[in-house]
């Protein structure tokens, strides 16, 4: 009878900590940050760079799939994909066209591994006006 009251027990604190809410913590994103500009690309003032540049990060893993330990760094993922572009893009007046964002995870009997993948076209601007 004893042994059933501590199993009992042990299934209550594994549901608890099973169904309580626990969020990953995405490490470089920055959330209610924004710098907004606004940029006519109909116009003849940028040049494409490289088209479908791409970065990922995997760190991290979840313990059964639910319990965190670390996740993938967004700001290393934008860091590779600048770097995957091939070339020194410091002092030029770069952006990121049609960039999208993908969030997935490998998982495994018992645990799963998070991913971050950035993709973007990389354009920079040009000075219309000295055409």
């Amino acid at each position: 009878m004893k042994h059933q009251g501590l199993i009992i027990g042990a299934t209550v604190a594994a549901l608890s900590l099973s169904l309580s809410a626990c969020d990953t913590l995405k490490l470089g994103q920055m959330k209610g940050q924004t710098t907004t500009t606004h940029v006519e690309l109909s116009k003849n003032n940028y040049k494409v760079i490289k088209t479908g540049a791409k970065g990922a990060s995997t760190h991290g893993f979840k313990l059964l799939g639910i319990i965190p330990f670390g996740g993938p760094d967004y700001a290393e993922a934008k860091e590779k994909l600048y770097s995957s572009v091939g070339q020194p893009l410091t002092g030029k007046a770069i952006g990121l066209a049609n960039q999208t964002e993908e969030w997935s995870e490998k998982s495994y009997i018992l645990f799963s591994i998070p991913t971050v993948t950035l993709q973007a076209d990389v354009i920079e601007f040009t000075d219309s006006n000295s055409k």
